[in-house]
């Protein structure tokens, strides 16, 4: 892959997504000594990143295959940004939820249109019952973090942050299924100026973390963390190239991801869900125990997505 089909991506989705706000706060600057630059991808259409590569998957698909509809599994922002990118493409677009994900997300899919056929909370079930529908219906799979298109698109962000920061010294980015951190990576790669890229995982879902050391694609036995956007487990897509790229993973507390997601509410009067604070926390975190690394640098953030249940907030 080179640096053209990132561009030729970002072209592309351009009609159909936000180039989101750059935001600064100078009390976090001056908490981790350093300045910070914050991707608000909470402000993106339907809340998250993800429709950046959501909407590069379908409009690769061929005019037959779009007729088909397409169909994935998501606990939720994936499921919205499919949904929304079908509507705004006129695709069918079957979604498959377990049960336990946030209601907030769930009446999100349902306003874009999306069709929810829910099932157990487990990856297993969940594809189970993604592959039953593609069969019935001649829907296109398109999984959430574990195919090229969606990765390439998912790095538009970056790209567009590069765009206007270009000479950020480190990237801080939250890693679950692998696309967002795969596609900034190769972002950072081909637009940054030795750019870094760190990512952030909670302590209770670190299977990243363990891919990294063992080099091989771990899975996760309890996935007890708050940020629900980051259960999920790598690809053997994204792997490789986080595997390349990211040059650490630090994982982070609950209550540290919980602090953090509270700090940004709190003094920059914005909405982050707990999988953007993850980064947040992840970047605190190194400032304290690495302050010579970071000391007067330019840092980038990608707050993911800003989905939330308020019924459900930590504190």
């Amino acid at each position: 892959m080179d640096k053209s089909v990132l561009l030729d991506c970002h072209e592309r989705i351009r009609p159909y997504v936000h180039n989101t706000p750059v935001l600064t706060s100078r009390l976090i600057n001056k908490i981790v000594g350093a300045e910070i630059y914050f991707k608000t991808e909470n402000f993106q259409r339907a809340g998250a990143f993800k429709i950046r590569g959501a909407t590069n998957a379908i409009l690769q698909l061929s005019d037959e295959q779009r007729a088909k509809g397409v169909v994935t599994h998501s606990s939720g922002n994936f499921a919205q940004a499919v949904s929304l990118a079908a509507k705004s493409l006129g695709v069918t677009a079957h979604i498959v939820m377990p049960e336990s994900a946030p209601q907030v997300k769930k009446n999100g899919v349902l306003e874009y249109g999306g069709i929810i056929h829910e099932c157990e909370s487990t990856l297993e079930a969940r594809q189970a019952t993604a592959d039953r529908i593609a069969k019935e219906t001649g829907a296109i799979f398109l999984h959430p973090s574990n195919d090229i298109d969606v990765i390439v698109g998912q790095g538009t962000a970056t790209i567009e942050l590069l765009f206007e920061q270009p000479d950020l010294n480190f990237l801080f980015c939250p890693i679950g299924g692998g696309g967002l951190i795969a596609g900034s990576a190769l972002a950072a790669k081909y637009f940054g100026d030795n750019c870094k890229v760190v990512a952030g995982e909670p302590f209770e879902a670190d299977d990243a973390y363990r891919s990294m050391l063992s080099g091989k694609i771990e899975g996760n036995e309890t996935v007890a963390t708050i940020a629900d956007g980051l259960k999920t487990n790598l690809g053997d897509k994204n792997f490789p190239i986080i595997k390349e790229l990211v040059s650490k993973i630090v994982r982070v507390k609950e209550d540290e991801i919980i602090a953090a997601m509270k700090l940004v509410w709190e003094r920059m009067k914005i909405v982050i869900e707990p999988s953007s604070a993850v980064a947040v926390a992840a970047l605190i975190n190194e400032s304290k125990t690495h302050p010579d690394t970071y000391k007067g640098k330019k840092i980038g953030v990608i707050i993911s997505g800003g989905n939330v249940d308020l019924g459900r907030l930590p504190f």
